[in-house]
């Protein structure tokens, strides 16, 4: 059946009006300190439908694309797939999995810039045509493997911040656009769009009018040469952020309209990943180990310079960490800090404190430094909007054990959800009843997601 994996093998709490998801974090941190202190997360799956009516709310008609790379595990994806949303996938594993889901070939398009032609050849076998692209090798490699592509043709954005350099590393210029039109007219392909991407981290929105206004040239481009056009992406870059959002509305729907208007046929789509996961989960760590040194040489200066010398910093090991569920702190800086989750006096001292992964490598550092009150081995911290960019496929280095999830959602999103038409039988079967006290129980009432 569309949405669902015939052998999904995890549950869904139903929580009560007066539990919580602070009750259900409460509850499996008392759980597992009595069975095991595995680190572990919470995924509020209602929070993926209350994203996804906020987008249909602010960026319709475009339609939302989901990047499997951001969040891949089985509960997220069928959920976006019984919302209808689109996959973009960048593998042959994440394409099989959103074909698992009973997916439209023509509602998932392979977005990685560099493919391997078996990836390609898969691709073709399945039926999933929609594929980017942005220099002549990767458009002769597609035409050897995949004779009924479509291409997207991926160009570059002009973003002026610290990013600039990574965006230009991918995406091709205007100027090369004419070249591979004439290169995918003497191999046959089609090209039927264009693909561009800004970073959620640029500042200036000025980048997305540049972006479509070269779009619009790419198309009118291709009308030289014959190729039909007909969908638009633009890609991803979407903070979760309702103001972000509308102030990204905002700029292009002007354009959009005068570029690419409706009766144009052209579909535009979107790519947001961060988006709709990243609140959506919250990451429990244990303190596996711990270090008291007179003075820390990784501490920023400023640091070094304010804090009284005669106190101890303080360093921490989790049992999670950068070649587990913090793999993205290895190319970015982390967008959560951790809160403690014992109860402190509001006037307990705080103390300069580091956090390291449990694989005792230097390049495990989860955070640099922060002001926490003295901790334990034993005790818990929590990281929120941990959804993004954690929970893929993740490494054994050092017997390291994967997180359990834990996912939940309130009556109020599953009434919702029966409210769109979206919730069936077949859903309901992943679903228990999560009363307001209950001590919750990994082994009887949820499963992994390993």
């Amino acid at each position: 059946m569309k949405g669902f994996l015939e052998d999904a093998n995890y549950s869904i709490g139903l929580l009560d009006e007066g539990a919580t998801l602070a009750d259900v974090i409460d509850n499996c941190i008392y759980e597992h300190t009595h069975t095991g202190k595995r680190a572990f997360y919470v995924g509020d799956l209602g929070k993926l439908v209350k994203k996804n009516i906020q987008w249909q709310n602010v960026m319709a008609p475009i339609k939302p694309f989901y990047p499997v790379r951001c969040n891949s595990t089985p509960g997220v994806l069928e959920i976006l797939g019984t919302l209808g949303i689109g996959f973009a996938c960048s593998s042959k594993s994440e394409m099989a999995l959103v074909q698992d889901l009973g997916i439209a070939p023509e509602n998932i398009i392979y977005t990685n810039p560099c493919k391997q032609a078996s990836q390609i050849k898969y691709a073709a076998k399945a039926g999933i045509n929609i594929m980017t692209c942005d220099n002549d090798i990767e458009l002769k490699k597609i035409a050897r493997n995949h004779p009924n592509a479509k291409l997207l043709l991926h160009i570059a954005t002009e973003d002026i911040t610290a990013d600039e350099e990574m965006n230009m590393k991918f995406g091709t210029t205007l100027k090369n656009c004419r070249h591979l039109m004439e290169c995918a007219k003497e191999l046959g392909v089609q090209i039927v769009g264009v693909k561009f991407h800004v970073s959620g981290s640029c500042k200036e929105l000025q980048t997305y009018i540049h972006a479509i206004s070269d779009a619009r040239c790419v198309f009118d481009m291709a009308e030289e040469f014959g190729f039909k056009m007909n969908m638009l992406d633009i890609g991803g870059g979407f903070t979760g952020s309702e103001l972000q959002l509308e102030e990204v509305n905002h700029v292009i729907r002007p354009l959009l309209d005068v570029y690419f208007p409706k009766e144009s046929g052209v579909n535009v789509i979107a790519e947001p990943g961060f988006y709709y996961v990243s609140s959506a989960f919250t990451l429990a760590v244990n303190i596996i180990a711990k270090k008291t040194v007179e003075y820390d040489k990784l501490l920023p200066s400023e640091v070094e310079q304010t804090r009284n010398h005669d106190e101890p910093v303080f360093t921490y090991y989790i049992n999670d960490g950068v070649y587990g569920s913090f793999a993205s702190k290895l190319s970015e800086k982390l967008n959560t800090i951790p809160e403690v989750h014992k109860k402190y006096k509001e006037d307990e001292p705080l103390f300069a404190s580091s956090l390291w992964g449990p694989s005792c490598d230097e390049l495990d550092q989860i955070v640099e430094n922060c002001f926490l009150p003295e901790l334990s081995v034993g005790d818990w911290l929590i990281f929120d909007n941990m959804g993004s960019g954690t929970l893929g496929e993740q490494s054994t280095f050092n017997d390291y054990q994967r997180p359990l999830i834990y996912y939940m959602m309130s009556f109020s999103d599953w009434d919702e959800m029966q409210d769109a038409g979206i919730a069936s039988d077949t859903l309901m079967k992943n679903f228990f009843f999560v009363p307001s006290c209950i001590q919750l129980s990994p082994e009887d009432r949820f499963s992994t997601a390993a």
